[in-house]
């Protein structure tokens, strides 16, 4: 490692003074026009993972479902997961570096730390449709070759589509967009084999963000066979990404998004967000918005497998599989009950974030998790993957499980990936949207976000459905939970903002909404709120 020039490098890409960088759930997000530094950093941070995995890892420049002015970075292991925790005190440690000695200063503590090996590794880089991507994904390409190491460029992409190449490249699998299409499209086609396609078209909402055109491509590739109308497609220069659209809209919101208020009641849509790793599906009601959110696609999935499951050979049955339905708090406590009283399947609960779905999920034989949000996928352990192939042509129950496991995108949730399930299951089921919202009433439920002046005043524990501090919230959330019909509601700090969640479910909307507001104000008079109490 060349010091003097590492230290040059460093020195074109100043941190602005009063910028705070702090990772998130998954990466850094900010305003684009003081994100240069910060990406620029997570390029030596990525090529230094690979230079200590000995493998190619990944970083895509995107803002997910927040503003276009806005943008971000999403860092990839070389097993297509998101970065490993231990390092994500590096990556904050970087970031935070006031000038390029101090950058210096932790790039040599972090090989030390770390017992990382000189020499040069590989980042594949990709980004999605904001206009500031081009000067973002310069500055990643710049720190990783700053550590001498090479950048490859991979274009514009979905998150997923990149994550899913990193995992396929070091397993040395064909990983190019290509074989991604391929693997989906034709895993599909083998899972939905000898049934019916459903009576009426899917309409997608695309966020106008990156989605839109790689859906259109796997769709070109199914028809007739999946007939999908895309809305909400204008991606050029950023143009509309995320404004009244998308998953997060439309789960946050509960409103039709932007361009679907002439589509026929009860039609079958859905919703992705800006970089297609969330997905929500929904039909029209007059003006009213009825959601199939991340629980109900979990619910599905888990039909879906576990009726495979059971068509397996009795020997296999004798020592079945494991299966695992793995939620946060923010899951609805009618489809917790679902699973665990009507289809009998252990439910793991952990807190926010991917991460911690992702890792729990890898617990069992057939790992499913999805967040409220509609961000999550199916893991398949490699034992029952093997015993798959093992069983082979001989049975036709494994040869649709090969054909799932090709289908599902299993490094991180992915958008384009489970609409495909989705349909998939709906198909091999004869149903549409009316069964599957039969399967199980959602409690009304209403999310707020409080303004504090530093969220980390609040600290909780228990997956976080309990607050350890500040001293007395905890008991004020518990008064107002008793008072409410069927109440349940918990608050956590934002993963990227100074804010804090409130999540509150009850008998009824009006239950849940005065539930939600008598929270608020207790986290707002005990943290200092910013502003009026909501």
């Amino acid at each position: 490692m060349d010091l003097a020039t590492l230290k040059e490098a460093c020195s074109q890409y100043k941190k602005p003074t009063e910028f705070k960088p702090s990772y998130g759930t998954a990466g850094f997000r900010a305003d684009a026009s003081v994100l240069s530094s910060t990406v620029f950093r997570c390029g030596l941070l990525m090529a230094m993972r690979a230079l200590k995995t000995g493998s190619v890892t990944g970083l895509v420049v995107t803002a997910s479902h927040n503003p276009v002015e806005d943008n971000g970075v999403k860092l990839v292991e070389p097993t297509g997961y998101m970065l490993d925790q231990a390092w994500e005190v590096w990556a904050n440690k970087l970031a935070a570096a006031d000038d390029a000695d101090d950058t210096c200063a932790v790039i040599q503590e972090l090989f030390q730390a770390e017992d990382i090996p000189y020499g040069s590794g590989t980042v594949m880089l990709a980004h999605d449709t904001r206009p500031s991507a081009d000067t973002l994904v310069k500055a990643a390409a710049a720190g990783v070759a700053a550590m001498g190491s090479l950048p490859i460029a991979c274009g514009l992409l979905t998150t997923p589509q990149l994550h899913w190449m990193v995992r396929q490249c070091n397993a040395r699998l064909k990983h190019k967009e290509k074989a991604y299409f391929e693997a989906l499209a034709t895993g599909y086609a083998r899972l939905v084999s000898g049934t019916q396609a459903l009576g009426e078209g899917l309409v997608v909402d695309c966020a106008n963000g990156v989605g839109a055109a790689k859906l259109q491509v796997l769709a070109d590739r199914l028809a007739p066979g999946m007939a999908a109308e895309l809305r909400n497609t204008d991606g050029a220069e950023g143009r509309g990404l995320n404004e009244s659209c998308g998953a997060d809209f439309l789960q946050k919101e509960r409103r039709l998004p932007a361009g679907f208020h002439d589509v026929p009641d009860g039609a079958r849509c859905a919703s992705l967000d800006g970089d297609a790793d969330r997905l929500v599906y929904f039909r029209r009601h007059g003006s009213e918005l009825e959601l199939f959110d991340g629980d109900r696609i979990a619910v599905l999935a888990a039909l879906l497998v576990m009726n495979i499951l059971k068509m397996l050979p009795a020997t296999e049955q004798q020592a079945p599989f494991t299966v695992g339905i793995v939620q946060t708090a923010y899951a609805n406590g009618a489809s917790t009950a679902y699973i665990k009283e009507r289809l009998r399947a252990e439910v793991r609960l952990t807190p926010t974030g991917v991460k911690h779905l992702h890792a729990a999920a890898e617990e069992f034989d057939v790992g499913i998790y999805f967040e409220a949000n509609g961000h999550g996928t199916v893991l398949f352990s490699a034992a029952l993957v093997q015993r798959l192939h093992e069983l082979g042509d001989e049975s036709a129950p494994a040869k649709a499980l090969l054909a799932l496991v090709d289908m599902v995108n299993q490094a991180v949730g992915d958008a384009l990936s489970g609409v495909l399930l989705v349909e998939a299951a709906l198909r091999r089921k004869g149903w549409g949207l009316d069964q599957w919202a039969a399967l199980y009433t959602d409690l009304p439920s209403r999310q707020l976000k409080v303004k504090v002046a530093d969220r980390s005043v609040v600290a909780t524990s228990h997956a976080e459905t309990r607050v350890v501090s500040p001293a007395g919230l905890q008991l004020l959330i518990d008064d107002a939970v008793a008072a409410a019909p069927q109440g349940r509601a918990f608050v956590r700090p934002s993963g990227t903002e100074d804010v804090v969640r409130v999540y509150a479910e009850a008998a009824s909307r009006a239950a849940a909404d005065d539930l939600a507001r008598a929270v608020a104000r207790a986290v707002h008079a005990t943290t200092a709120g910013v502003g009026p109490p909501p």
